[in-house]
């Protein structure tokens, strides 16, 4: 039971949908994948000169909750001193 919590797949549908909400959102907003990208861009670098993070695995986006939201998450390598 453990393990399939852990290692429980995606379903491409799922992981298509949230695709395009992430399109509608930034379409709504009048935010252009070029942007987004330039915004976890300039945030990977800000935090990258306090903590060392997992660069390739950092997740940036933008969502819809109650309204738009920008979401991330940078997994931490060790703080810097």
């Amino acid at each position: 039971m453990i393990f399939r919590k852990l290692f429980k797949r995606r379903r491409s549908g799922t992981i298509a949908r949230e695709r395009l909400q992430i399109l509608l959102v930034t379409d709504r907003i009048g935010c252009n994948p070029n942007t987004t990208e330039a915004i976890k861009n300039d945030i990977i670098n800000t935090i990258s000169k306090y903590i060392d993070i997992d660069v390739e695995n950092c997740i940036v986006e933008i969502r819809q909750e109650s309204g738009p939201c920008l979401m991330a998450s940078i997994p931490i390598k060790e703080i810097k001193c």
